[in-house]
């Protein structure tokens, strides 16, 4: 009987934080962890015009390889206009 075992890379928040600086236009992204589950924070004047739902898409896209093949296993974004991070990150207390 043979056994296969596959070994799955861990991504880190600067790998995370590197492809999305990479392909998006983005001022800031924020990254919180715990195992491969993604607290995610992206900071763009791109988000301007896009609905939340084009926002996540758009955060996605780069890291849809790693989500498929299981690098990845949870992702949670908010995306935001540097204004809108402004507000939110005092709001919070960033």
């Amino acid at each position: 009987m043979l056994s296969i075992i596959l070994e799955l890379k861990t991504m880190t928040n600067n790998d995370i934080r590197n492809i999305l600086m990479q392909a998006l236009a983005l001022d800031e992204v924020h990254i919180t962890s715990e195992n491969n589950h993604f607290q995610i924070i992206a900071v763009g004047e791109m988000f301007a015009a896009m609905s939340r739902v084009k926002k996540q898409q758009t955060v996605y896209a780069p890291l849809m390889e790693y989500i498929t093949d299981n690098h990845i296993h949870a992702v949670s974004i908010k995306a935001y206009t540097p204004k809108e991070w402004q507000k939110d990150k005092k709001l919070n207390g960033f």
